[in-house]
């Protein structure tokens, strides 16, 4: 018999598995319900950010690859240029360091 562990948050969001093989997953969503953060027993982790209209538009995992997104005025996805994408980079980097963000799962690592 295969067990199966999950918790889920008070909103019914998936916030912890474990499967039989003892692999283990955490998940940490915002107040809209959108993921932003996970890890896993592995220990990849992965870091998600939203717009105001709950539009993806970063993704950046523990290998520090990072993908950005953005969307026209009828919310689909666009691409962006590389040199949008390094403007971006830029001062998201900025925002990091002014405003220090940090998730509970990372706290849990340190």
């Amino acid at each position: 018999m295969s067990e199966r562990i999950e918790e889920y948050d008070k909103k019914g969001n998936l916030i912890y598995s474990k499967n039989s093989s003892g692999y283990e997953y955490w998940r940490e969503f915002d107040e809209n319900n959108n993921l932003i953060h996970y890890k896993n027993s592995y220990g990849d982790k992965g870091w998600y950010e939203y717009d105001d209209s709950n539009n993806y538009i970063y993704y950046k995992n523990s290998d520090g690859k990072e993908s950005w997104y953005k969307y026209d005025e009828n919310n689909e996805q666009i691409e962006i240029s590389q040199q949008e994408f390094e403007k971006i980079k830029k001062e998201k980097s900025r925002r990091i360091i002014n405003n220090s963000r940090i998730s509970r799962f990372e706290l849990m690592d340190i």
